[in-house]
């Protein structure tokens, strides 16, 4: 496939490292904001969006899924992608002659015990890409930045220490998405389906909805709640269940959901990334 796939973030963003690896052979885009990636795929002007869902320390990523229904767009695979943070300078500098580093501040956190026993104080920047270009403009040897191996590549840096995150097992997902559904494929390690949807507004209806998913032996991963339109009663429901919607245990249970929901809207059916099991 050519083409181009959009992400959000600077060039060597862990966002543009996430298309490298799952999208080798696309031109990857940056884009300014998550709207501005949908945008572009929305308008053809990219055949896919690379977009953060959830990382393993902080969190879902809230923005995506208000935006996700709404986007037009269908989920057709997931990544996963180790953050691992690597201090980098320019050319030639001796890591003892770094006394400040740069990066997003959630970066920062997760490096603050390498930093301090080597008395690096942390400068806050706007993101990881962005400190790594702002290191490499502003040309102070004493100043490094916190990123991705690609975001040095890309800016002249040297790595002067790598995997430098006080835990090991920081972690996100991304989705891609693109303009046209695609149902046909089938996974080598299974299948994911998101959806969202709304129940009736009847008693126990959520629990009702979600017994059929128990009763049909389907593995429900993921069930989030969110407010519509600033709403205090009317919640939307992010789902995420293992197989595939024409299985005939996934099939019963979609069709028990809809009978107790006002609303199901499948958001995707793709292949379960390796890094998940």
């Amino acid at each position: 496939m050519s083409g181009k796939i959009a992400f959000q973030g600077e060039p060597g963003a862990y966002s543009h490292e996430a298309c490298r690896l799952k999208q080798p052979d696309l031109e990857a885009v940056p884009c300014r904001t998550f709207e501005d990636v949908i945008d572009m795929v929305r308008a053809g002007d990219a055949d896919l969006a690379m977009l953060p869902v959830e990382n393993s320390t902080f969190g879902r990523v809230a923005d995506i899924h208000h935006l996700m229904p709404d986007s037009g767009l269908h989920i057709l695979d997931e990544a996963f992608v180790r953050v691992h943070i690597n201090l980098l300078a320019l050319p030639g500098t001796p890591i003892e002659q770094i006394t400040h580093a740069m990066s997003h501040t959630m970066l920062l956190g997760q490096c603050r015990e390498f930093l301090r026993k080597r008395g690096i104080h942390r400068v806050k920047g706007a993101d990881t890409a962005g400190s790594a270009r702002e290191v490499a403009q502003r040309g102070e040897p004493t100043l490094a930045a916190l990123a991705s191996e690609l975001a040095g590549e890309i800016y002249g840096l040297d790595v002067l220490a790598r995997q430098i995150e006080d835990q090991g097992t920081n972690t996100t997902r991304f989705l891609v998405m693109g303009r046209e559904a695609d149902h046909a494929r089938r996974g080598d390690h299974g299948m994911m389906t998101s959806f969202i949807f709304r129940v009736r507004n009847i008693p126990a209806a959520l629990y009702k909805a979600m017994g059929g998913f128990a009763t049909n032996g389907v593995n429900m991963v993921k069930l989030e709640s969110y407010m519509v339109g600033g709403s205090f009663t009317a919640t939307q429901f992010f789902a995420e269940i293992e197989g595939h919607p024409d299985d005939p245990n996934v099939a019963l249970a979609l069709e028990e959901l809809t009978y107790f929901s006002s609303m199901l809207r499948i958001l995707g059916t793709y292949p379960a990334d390796p890094a998940r099991r």
